[in-house]
């Protein structure tokens, strides 16, 4: 039994007699007979009574014809299912992106442009800093991060270059520097800074005192936290300065004046869009695509 010879069968049910079946389904009459001899045959009983006025079903063929209808819909089901999961139409994507670039206007037109285009798409969206970002990768617990990498990538992971950032120099606005900016780092040798941990974004903190170790600047360390979001809320409630990715001026967060300087513009922070190695499922592709389009 075909799912072939079930749907010449359902034709010839509800058309009532061989011939009108045969012109339903575009194949000659002597063709359709034989497939209907072909499907008793298989099914070991009489489905059709034929007489002069067309076909009556037996009470095997009413069963069959319940049954037939029931498993075409549900092959149709079935295809239609999983030509959606085959082209990333349905699915489901975890993302883990930097707490700085939740507010990246790229970053926000890429989340909803995906949710536009792939609405059936699941989008699980985690504020992760870089290095626990990189572990849910490689343990695969992640699908897809938006992240500071350095050149040489870390093993089993691939990525794309989304855009180069860069850093700036974020002060209270109560500060006299929010009023008279400094033209170089040096002046702010004794002022007491906001820094990171290195643990939480390994690849950032090395690039960034790397950068400083150039310039023979070393800040003067004073208060710690967590990620950017924390330090930012320090900076605006006075306990100190902070150097952070220029990304950061697109937070809505009042009590803040970030400055630019050559000296930090020169530090170059790319962000990167990483996945596992030989994982690409269509979901996954249809992001990479989307996030081309939108950064490049």
């Amino acid at each position: 039994m075909e799912f072939r010879q079930l749907e010449y069968f359902i034709a010839v049910v509800e058309t009532g007699s061989i011939s009108a079946a045969s012109r339903r389904v575009h194949i000659a009459q002597p063709a359709l007979t034989r497939q209907m001899r072909l499907l008793e045959e298989s099914v070991g009983t009489q489905l059709l009574d034929r007489h002069a006025r067309g076909i009556h079903l037996t009470v095997a063929g009413k069963a069959l014809y319940g049954d037939a209808t029931r498993l075409l819909d549900e092959r149709s089901d079935i295809k239609a299912r999983l030509l959606a999961l085959g082209s990333g139409q349905t699915g489901k994507l975890s993302l883990g992106v930097t707490v700085t670039h939740l507010w990246l206007p790229e970053v926000a037109k890429l989340m909803g442009g995906y949710r536009e285009c792939y609405p059936k798409v699941a989008l699980d969206v985690f504020p992760l800093l870089s290095g626990p970002q990189l572990e849910k990768l490689q343990q695969g617990s992640l699908d897809v991060g938006i992240l500071y990498l350095d050149d040489d990538m870390p093993s089993g992971i691939d990525a794309q270059l989304l855009q180069h950032d860069h850093l700036v120099l974020a002060v209270p606005a109560s500060s006299s520097w929010a009023e008279s900016p400094p033209a170089s780092l040096a002046e702010l040798s004794e002022e007491e800074f906001v820094w990171g941990y290195r643990s939480i974004s390994p690849v950032y903190f090395d690039r960034v005192v790397a950068h400083f170790s150039r310039l023979n600047f070393e800040p003067l360390v004073v208060q710690y936290g967590a990620d950017n979001l924390t330090i930012l809320s320090m900076v605006a409630a006075g306990l100190g300065l902070a150097i952070v990715p220029a990304a950061s001026c697109c937070h809505p967060m009042s009590g803040i004046v970030f400055i630019e300087l050559e000296e930090l513009s020169s530090c170059d922070m790319p962000l990167w869009l990483a996945w596992r190695s030989g994982e690409e499922p269509p979901v996954l592709k249809n992001f990479i695509d989307l996030a081309t389009t939108l950064f490049i």
